[in-house]
């Protein structure tokens, strides 16, 4: 008997400590935005998808924003088609659109299956549905990159209506042109931060393929658990943010200024990462949050 005691005990201080968590972030909205390698491995892919339906379960309201990167430049190549990047937003004419917006679609669907075989209710849409992302076309120093969007309009109607139906909603990072009403590829974290800054949501978390916001990357020893907006900002100007760190810890920033409550960098890699970062002490990633919190 005492030798299980230890392992039961262990099992009830993790629920005990993730109570007052569970009580703060009921009914609140919670964004996850998906994406990178967890995408790419069966069992990240379930982890993830259990550790969104327990949110749900637990009586928070999630939603789901997802990327699909290496899924398209997948099926480009199988239709014999380059892809190229420019400041790593992947150029995107007319066939490559229409690729894409398969794809993602294709992605968004299987994600609804795995929340459906789970037991929670879930619907995908693309930010074409109800003009929820309205976009203009974003310009670059370099050159015409073709139908990749900046988001200027953020149209909530849908995403409340689904929540408050009590499903999670699935959505693809497609906007619809404000002018031309064409299909336009957004990068997902700006899909993602767009969205939480239109609901003010409790919660953005981004999954990556890193562990957070470390002083130093190559040591895992410097990870910060948490960061205010002006530690944030400092940390960029003294120049230890750089590579594809840098527009995301910016879309992190701009979402707390917005109004929402904390936004976490999450290594999507990590068993149940999700879980461990909301309804832990110490959690996984970096937390930012306001100067004020």
């Amino acid at each position: 008997m005492e030798e299980t005691m230890d392992p039961i005990m262990f099992k009830a201080q993790t629920l005990i400590e993730a109570l007052p968590y569970i009580r703060d972030f009921n009914n609140k909205r919670v964004i996850v935005k998906y994406g990178g390698s967890a995408m790419l491995d069966e069992n990240l892919q379930s982890n993830v998808i259990k550790d969104v339906a327990l949110l749900k379960l637990v009586g928070m309201k999630p939603m789901i924003v997802h990327g699909g990167g290496k899924e398209i430049s997948k099926w480009l190549k199988r239709v014999g088609k380059e892809t190229s990047f420019v400041d790593g937003l992947r150029v995107t004419d007319e066939e490559t659109m229409e690729i894409a917006e398969m794809v993602l679609n294709k992605v968004n669907k299987d994600l609804v299956r795995m929340l459906e075989q789970v037991g929670v209710r879930a619907i995908g849409i693309s930010g074409k549905d109800g003009g929820m992302l309205c976009c203009e076309k974003k310009i670059v120093s370099a050159g015409d990159i073709g139908y990749v969007g900046d988001v200027v309009k953020v149209d909530t109607d849908i995403i409340d209506k689904l929540l408050e139906d009590d499903y999670i909603p699935i959505i693809a990072p497609i906007g619809l042109g404000i002018e031309d009403y064409k299909s336009y590829n957004i990068n997902a974290d700006d899909a993602a931060s767009s969205i939480a800054k239109a609901m003010r949501a409790e919660k953005l978390a981004f999954l990556t393929d890193i562990d957070g916001v470390c002083t130093d990357p190559e040591d895992k020893t410097t990870l910060l658990s948490t960061l205010t907006v002006k530690e944030a900002q400092k940390l960029i100007t003294d120049g230890y943010i750089c590579g594809g760190m840098l527009p995301k810890l910016n879309n992190c920033i701009d979402a707390v200024l917005a109004g929402v409550q904390r936004v976490h960098i999450i290594d999507g890699r990590k068993q149940h990462c999700l879980l461990l970062e909301f309804f832990t002490d110490q959690g996984v990633g970096t937390a930012i949050l306001n100067d004020e919190n």
